[in-house]
């Protein structure tokens, strides 16, 4: 056997050392390779994530770029911007990526030409809309929360409206998107399914969520300021009333000795309605104050449909009141309608009176001796706006102002959260639906029942057989709907209907009540109207226990109620009104506390 000396040859030391079954040298390679290739390909994702990327087809530059501009995730107060990738596009690397491959589908479009036109990209934008809406709402709207956190919020800086709203959406399980659409590119909210969207809008209950105790300071904060603001404002209201009841009161002595002195002793006859409530000492009752705004068309069917009401599933659904969302925001809303910009569309007054307030700022006085309740309405007379529709100016020339006061009755559809708006329907006059004097005609049977000629007055939904909400198969309302004499006679009697006092500016009254129709019956009414110093008075009185038609008013019990005003002769629809009211006797926790003396 041959044998050598010469030495043996070691390996390179990147082949020496062996790591999971490979020359360390390979790991090596495999490790700088995958760092290039990771790197590379990271860079290339984040750059799809720009919008720069987004929008470098004309189908997003020339469409959905154009509406984002100058939205509020685009530039805002604080200069900080959302980009398309911050709502489309998951952070974390798993959802991203199936982000990303799903996305290739949309290129599909682009390079198909599929949606390659304003016209093309229409017709399947509320799809591309739908997906959105529905991945959001899988993913409690993750997206979203990245910058918006209910932790974060503080509702002592949010309207009250959002307060609340985001309060319902942590307690009954509700995200980000089922409310909050369109509010980077158009609102394609009214062209989706109602019944799609009530079923994309519910409430899931995996996405209830511990109020955060600092959203409940704020809460509370925020809600004391107010409170001691409202007593502020309604302590200084109180004294310029008092002041003007003052200078009245003395203006009608100096008057009253006056005309005595000129009858050489012969009394003067008070003023019929001098009577009414003459028994009552107004100045031991507190009054509540009551914002009464412009509501325009906005009826029942109105405030149940999404596509118009964003408020429709809180209060179908979730049960919440209009007082809700809108209690401290009738001036705004009032404001807006009045002007001809209310709803979404601009469409709750397509015939504004230039002039005409949002608001009246009134104050109701409430009592009872026993067997008799008396209430007293103090407002200050507006300036004539006259209604350029209407030859004169003056829809009632006849009634510079009147009064209605409804009492809501039991086992009416959803009476204590709106009140008396459960009798304002689309086919009321001067509604939209409003039938028209051919179309009650032409229903000639049903029209004699309800004593209707040229137009509807306003009813219960209960009174019909189906009310149309949303104005797809038939115009909105039900006022050809009408339910059997038996069954309206059944309603009557338990109870279901609004009871219904109105006063004139003469002094004069009726009283009656609302179910199949507006009905002025017989029932007791005192009342009496006058305008003295710029201020208008108004006493009504009725017994407690009622008649026919009436609401029994007891102790123990609490009452929703509403009142309205048609004030510069104004008539049907153009009034003033006031949002869902809470009355009870000797009740100092509701808003209207009928005081006995």
């Amino acid at each position: 056997m041959t044998q050598t000396n010469e030495p043996e040859t070691k390996k390179p030391l990147w082949k020496r050392y062996v790591l999971w079954g490979m020359p360390i040298g390979g790991v090596l390679v495999a490790f700088i390779a995958g760092i290039v290739f990771w790197g590379g390909f990271n860079t290339a994702m984040e750059a799809t994530n720009t919008k720069d990327f987004c929008i470098s087809c004309h189908e997003m530059e020339n469409f959905v770029y154009q509406e984002y501009k100058g939205t509020i995730h685009d530039v805002n107060r604080s200069g900080v911007g959302a980009v398309c990738s911050d709502c489309h596009v998951p952070k974390d690397w798993t959802h991203k990526i199936i982000r990303k491959i799903k996305a290739s589908k949309e290129v599909w479009g682009k390079i198909t030409g599929k949606i390659n036109t304003p016209e093309k990209f229409d017709k399947h934008r509320l799809q591309l809309a739908m997906n959105e809406w529905e991945r959001m709402k899988k993913t409690d709207s993750v997206e979203c929360r990245n910058c918006h956190h209910f932790d974060s919020m503080l509702p002592e800086f949010q309207k009250p409206r959002a307060r609340q709203q985001h309060l319902n959406a942590m307690t009954a399980g509700q995200t980000c998107i089922d409310c909050h659409k369109g509010i980077a590119h158009s609102d394609l909210r009214g062209r989706a399914d109602e019944e799609y969207l009530e079923a994309l809008e519910a409430p899931n209950p995996k996405f209830v969520r511990e109020v955060p105790q600092k959203y409940l300071d704020s809460l509370a904060k925020i809600e004391a300021i107010e409170a001691e603001e409202a007593e502020a404002k309604k302590a200084a209201e109180k004294a310029a009333r008092d002041a003007v009841q003052a200078q009245i009161a003395s203006a009608v002595d100096a008057a009253r000795a006056e005309e005595q002195a000129k009858a050489a002793g012969q009394a003067t006859e008070a003023d019929a309605g001098d009577a009414v409530g003459a028994n009552v000492d107004w100045a031991s009752v507190s009054g509540a104050d009551l914002t009464l705004f412009y509501p325009g068309q906005a009826s029942f069917e109105w405030v149940q449909n999404g596509k118009t009401h964003g408020g429709a599933r809180p209060l179908t659904k979730g049960g919440d009141q209009c007082t809700t969302c809108h209690a401290a925001e009738l001036e705004t809303i009032g404001n807006k309608v009045v002007g001809g910009a209310g709803g979404k569309d601009g469409e709750l007054e397509p015939t504004p009176i230039p002039g005409k307030p949002g608001i009246i700022n009134a104050t109701v006085q409430a009592a009872h001796d026993g067997e008799n309740v008396y209430f007293r309405l103090q407002w200050a007379d507006n300036p004539h706006a006259p209604a350029p529709f209407v030859d004169g100016g003056k829809m009632d020339p006849d009634n510079q102002v009147k009064v209605a006061m409804m009492i809501t009755g039991t086992g009416i559809e959803m009476g204590e959260q709106v009140g008396c708006w459960a009798t304002c329907h689309a086919d009321n006059t001067y509604m939209p639906a409003d039938p028209g004097a051919d179309a009650i005609a032409s229903a000639a049977e049903i029209a004699a029942q309800l004593q209707a000629t040229d137009t509807i007055t306003k009813y219960l939904a209960e009174s019909r057989t189906d009310i149309e909400i949303k104005g797809r198969r038939a115009p909105q309302g039900g006022w050809d709907k009408l339910k059997s004499a038996e069954e309206l006679d059944a309603y009557l009697n338990d109870g279901t209907f609004m009871d219904l006092m109105r006063v004139y500016a003469d002094g004069s009254a009726t009283n009656g009540y609302l179910l199949e129709r507006r009905v002025q019956n017989e029932g007791e009414i005192a009342a009496s109207a006058n305008l003295s110093a710029g201020m208008w008075t108004v006493v009504f009185s009725r017994p407690l226990a009622g008649g026919v038609g009436d609401v029994p008013l007891e102790a123990g019990k609490t009452y929703t109620v509403g009142f309205a005003i048609h004030d510069d002769f104004a008539a049907a629809r153009f009034h003033h009104v006031t949002l869902n009211t809470t009355m009870a006797l000797d009740n100092g926790e509701a808003q209207i506390n009928v005081v006995g003396q």
